[in-house]
């Protein structure tokens, strides 16, 4: 390929609701590029973008896909990104990289919940946008409909670019409001407008030129004295409107036809904006930490932002990035500002679906990939090692769901730590950990297919095999109450013994509180200091497992306050052995209780089922915290305990038959009721007895 000049690139994410057509439109518009000789379709399994296996066994997208395409002297690079919520993760990295947004709606559902997550994602960075009435050659499509309801639901002003000639299946092209020409079928070649379509296309034109002249004080005073805009002032006007967010173009398709791609291949290169005319983006001095504003300037210090990450265990790591200032050289070395690192570069590819290309280098506003990096992973910065800036990656949102995982065999074991490893690189909505609470290996995402598709790569990338199990809740153990008591060590087997004696309080601390250790209360050398460390160090050995349920204890202070010692046999184990018993003599005193993780929750949901989803809250222990409205959907908060999330983004789901979202968040650790630790109790009985 070959290299493109800033003002000659068009930064575009494709985004919508899962199953809106992102993919087939890309597809159709890398067809009328001469890209490719056929079509290919989801169904089928060969389209550019969806070419891992299990996208094309799902027939879903599962990561976000570069796909430049040249138009028209211009290069559009494409990023299908994923609808699938389970595959956030790449939607944002893929907005992330972006200028502007390309968001589609299905002409028969119209605005779905995610199609508003989506909406939120884009405000989140501000970028100039565009929709995409997609499938107007369905049965049942009604894009007047779908148009009023985007009006009623996003704030901005929506601007109909198009007119549709044809209606549901006979939909076989559109008239260009701008041109006042009319385009069949894959719009290559104009034709005369319809003549049943003349007096509406007039009148939705000029509805469009007053939404262009507010754009321009020159272009209003002209529109407003009756002379006709010329086809430069009109781009000109869309340009700005579009660029500020004060215009959103609204266009219509059907993808799998190919009725409408190349119209939007042409707005893309002829009204959004380049790298070089966007915002400044906010940077970090990493020496000072100061904010400063970053231009795009070609001229400028080398700044790129890794935005996504391949991980594969034959080609190596390969990580796409976006240039915000200066130019991006092969074979160079740069500096990773957040692991503090120089990297070198080798190649500079440029990656259409699965195949790469060489280049150069890569201009200012640029998108390309590298491989073989040593430290970097998604979110760093890359730049000139005496010009360091750091900026902000993405942020992504918690996990929803969990499994507990263990190796199948023995030589799946070695490999599992550095297997999760790499998917963490992969997608930063991915994280694991070990809860030493529980003693299992934590893998967690976005949902049930994020998880499953996780797991079917270990095995298919790395090659490790995993099972996976509903992870046991990591419950703390602490006490209600005070309690003191004493305990005697003694123990004579010939030649030196062991004594110690130790007397000792435990008291409860707020949430949070940990554990507190105090001799203060000790006098007249009833214990020698030297022994207080031992005793410590018992008291701690038995902190990890508790005497309740076998749970990690907090939030305790253990006061030491007598004792005794033998000049003799006293020595260091015998104290140890003597703090361990004696707090755990004294804890079963202290009325020791569970405590449980709750999560603060977000549910969004259409009102249709609030009182289904406040029923199944209630069911779940919750505290409702909240309900209020947000662009025409209901919005409940609340605090649940963990234990009854652990599978409610399935729930959640398939109550609200797909239509449903929520995020969570850690909020504390509160006291289970009797009745629950009761059964907790006994279900850690009968895994001790299966054992």
């Amino acid at each position: 390929m070959k290299f493109y000049t800033t003002d000659k690139i068009r930064n575009v994410v494709f985004v919508g609701h899962s199953g809106s057509g992102k993919t087939s439109l890309t597809e159709a518009m890398v067809f009328d590029a001469g890209l490719t000789t056929r079509m290919g379709s989801v169904e089928d399994g060969n389209t550019i973008s969806d070419f891992d296996s299990e996208e094309i066994r799902r027939q879903i997208s599962i990561y976000s896909t570069l796909v430049p395409i040249e138009w028209h002297d211009c290069k559009v690079n494409v990023l299908d990104a994923p609808g699938y919520p389970d595959f956030v993760g790449d939607t944002k990295g893929g907005i992330r990289a972006a200028d502007a947004g390309i968001v589609l709606v299905d002409a028969v559902s119209g605005v779905e919940v995610g199609t508003e997550l989506i909406w939120g994602y884009l405000n989140e960075r501000s970028l100039p946008r565009a929709i995409v009435i997609n499938k107007m050659n369905r049965d049942t499509a009604n894009y007047e409909r779908v148009f009023g309801e985007m009006k009623n639901i996003f704030n901005v002003r929506l601007v109909l670019m198009q007119l549709p000639i044809g209606q549901k299946e006979a939909f076989k092209g559109v008239v260009d409001l701008v041109t006042m020409q009319a385009y069949l079928e894959d719009g290559k070649t104009p034709t005369e407008i319809p003549a049943d379509l003349v007096d509406d296309a007039e009148a939705l034109r000029i509805e469009l030129i007053d939404a262009i002249a507010e754009q321009n004080d020159d272009i209003l005073m002209k529109y407003l004295e009756g002379e006709e805009l010329t086809a430069a002032e009109i781009q000109q006007g869309l340009r700005a409107g579009i660029r500020t967010g004060a215009i959103v173009p609204v266009f219509l398709a059907a993808a799998t036809h190919n009725v409408g791609a190349v119209a939007l291949l042409d707005a893309i290169t002829n009204y959004f904006p380049n790298p070089a005319e966007m915002p400044a983006e906010i940077a970090a001095k990493p020496d000072s930490e100061e904010e400063v504003e970053l231009l795009p300037k070609a001229d400028g210090p080398l700044v790129a932002l890794v935005f996504k990450t391949i991980a594969d265990p034959y080609v190596g790591k390969l990580n796409y990035l976006r240039v915000y200032s200066g130019e991006f050289t092969g074979d160079s070395r740069v500096w990773n500002v957040n692991k503090e690192k120089e990297e070198r570069i080798g190649a500079v590819l440029i990656t259409r679906g699965k195949e790469q290309d060489h280049v150069d280098k890569l201009a200012l506003g640029d998108i390309g990939a590298v491989a073989k990096l040593s430290v970097t992973a998604t979110g760093d910065t890359l730049c000139d090692k005496g010009s360091p800036f750091l900026l902000k990656p993405p942020v992504y949102p918690n996990p929803l769901y969990s499994v507990a995982v263990r190796p199948k065999s023995k030589a799946d074991a070695a490999k599992i730590g550095t297997a999760l490893s790499r998917l963490d690189e992969e997608d930063p909505t991915l994280t694991w950990h070990f809860e030493q609470g529980t003693k299992e290996t934590i893998l967690s995402g976005m949902g049930d297919i994020h998880i499953d598709i996780a797991v079917h790569h270990m095995e298919s990338k790395f090659g490790v095999g995993i099972e996976t199990a509903l992870p046991k809740v990591p419950y703390r153990e602490t006490v209600a109450r005070s309690a003191s008591g004493s305990y005697r060590h003694k123990k004579q087997s010939g030649g030196a013994g062991q004594f110690a004696e130790v007397h000792m309080e435990i008291k409860p601390l707020p949430r949070g509180g940990g554990f507190e250790y105090d001799t203060s209360r000790v006098f007249g050398g009833a214990i020698s200091n030297s022994f207080f460390p031992s005793i410590e160090k018992g008291i701690r050995s038995t902190l990890d497992k508790g005497s309740l349920a076998g749970y990690p204890v907090v939030d305790v202070r253990c006061e030491v306050y007598d004792g005794k010692e033998h000049p003799v046999d006293s020595k260091d184990i015998a104290f140890q052995i003597a703090g361990r018993e004696v707090f755990k003599k004294i804890f079963m005193d202290a009325h020791p209780v569970l405590l449980e993780p709750v999560m603060n929750v977000r549910v969004i949901i259409p009102e249709e089922y609030v009182g289904d989803i406040m029923g199944d809250l209630n069911t779940r222990r919750a505290m409702i915290q909240g309900m209020g409205q947000e662009t025409g959907k209901t919005v409940i908060t609340a605090q649940v305990p963990l234990a009854e999330l652990q599978r409610y983004a399935t729930e959640l789901r398939s109550i609200t038959q797909g239509r449903g979202i929520f995020s969570m968040e850690f909020s504390h650790y509160q006291q289970v009721p009797e009745h629950v630790t009761e059964q907790i109790i006994a279900d850690v009985q009968r895994e001790k007895e299966k054992e």
